[in-house]
């Protein structure tokens, strides 16, 4: 449908915008553009209805050289939505969505019918709405005029150029549901542009990753979130992305708690039952300074030995414990808790670093999805 051929653009002050790009897009294939700041997205998205002219290379569409096609018949077959919504004020919002097809000659029965069409489409009733001016819509309404009216001379491709991002968070993403929805029935060719990796990603067929001038990546969401290209695409994928695709299996570091209650050795009992009631646990978990675990007190012994005044935590803490490193695969401390075990310590490089109950491993593993290998009996709650 839409075929670039070492396209390139340097304007006369000796700025590249473009350099030697080469892509093609299918009919019915929505493809968005994203790049930070002058990557050269907006250039390219503009070439194609030649509002930019390529200083080298050829464009082609159905395989005919754009180059040679008047630049006003090649617009008024291509829609075209900008982020600026560009309604004009002085038209109802019928008169706005037949704009195109008056230009184009056709006959008011062509169009009339499918006014009505298009606003029911995006959610607005017609009898409420083709009537009125731009003005007296919200922006995220005028917007869905916008794309419409880009539909109502039934063009073969659309152009749409960070059409969404100056709305809400809330309209943004109706906006974008109607228009993933809205090409499902439609199947148009369009190309979209954006700098949200979100927005691209929930909406195109394809994303083509521009820097520079150039296109870093060309290829679906999903082989793109699978296989980034290079550093720079795994910047622009972002890091949470990236995360929520880690899909190895989790350790003990990804299923403990990591803000545990401690003591010194040396805390007295009366402290030490305070702690535990100030911090709702029943376990303390005995460190020396280099936050070396000792030892671990529960609440049963310190009430046991309270009446001893002279006692401390390390007179009456359980030295014999089970504690994992943090790399030890869930599978080694979930048999641990068949075995047992009530709470086990998470130690790196010798110091306590965490601490994994049946609920926080329970919790973990639910987080990433996957069953524990063994049924694991309810917990009594303790630091967390």
């Amino acid at each position: 449908m839409i075929t670039f051929e070492h396209v390139g653009k340097k304007y006369p002050d000796g700025f590249v915008a473009l350099k030697d790009i080469d892509f093609h897009i299918e009919e019915g294939e929505l493809v968005a553009l994203i790049g930070p700041s002058g990557s050269g997205k907006t250039t390219t998205m503009r070439m194609i209805n030649r509002l930019i002219e390529p200083t080298s290379g050829r464009i082609f569409i159905n395989g005919e050289d754009i180059s040679k096609i008047d630049p006003v018949r090649l617009r008024r077959n291509i829609g075209y939505v900008i982020q600026q919504i560009g309604l004009l004020p002085h038209l109802t919002i019928e008169e706005n969505i037949t704009l195109v097809p008056r230009l184009k000659g056709w006959n008011p029965e062509q169009y009339q019918n499918k006014v009505d069409e298009l606003l029911n489409m995006v959610g607005l009733d017609p009898a409420e709405y083709k009537s009125r001016f731009p003005a007296e819509l919200s922006g995220g309404q005028q917007q869905r005029v916008g794309v419409i009216r880009a539909l109502a001379a039934e063009p073969p491709i659309i152009l749409m150029d960070e059409p969404f991002s100056a709305l809400d968070p809330i309209s943004r993403e109706q906006l974008q549901d109607e228009l993933v929805n809205l090409q499902e029935d439609i199947k148009k060719t369009i190309v979209f542009v954006t700098h949200d990796m979100d927005e691209a990603i929930k909406i195109a067929d394809r994303i083509a990753i521009m820097k520079d001038g150039e296109i870093v990546q060309f290829d679906t969401p999903e082989r793109i979130l699978r296989h980034p290209k290079n550093e720079f695409v795994k910047g622009f994928i972002g890091e949470e992305r990236l995360e929520a695709l880690d899909h190895s299996p989790p350790v003990a570091a990804d299923l403990m708690l990591k803000k545990v209650v401690t003591a010194r050795p040396t805390r007295g009992l009366a402290q030490s039952l305070k702690t535990m009631k100030t911090y709702k646990v029943d376990t303390l978990l005995v460190i020396n300074q280099q936050n070396q675990l000792l030892g671990i007190a529960t609440i049963d012994n310190v009430e046991r030995y309270y009446a001893e005044e002279e006692k401390t935590l390390q007179d009456i803490m359980d030295r014999d414990y089970q504690s994992v490193a943090a790399d030890t695969p869930y599978t080694d401390v979930a048999e641990l808790f068949a075995k047992g075990a009530v709470l086990i310590p998470v130690l790196q490089n010798e110091k306590l670093v965490g601490l994994i109950t049946r609920s926080t491993m329970m919790r973990g593993l639910a987080g990433m999805k996957i069953a524990p290998p063994a049924p694991v009996e309810g917990d009594v709650g303790r630091n967390e």
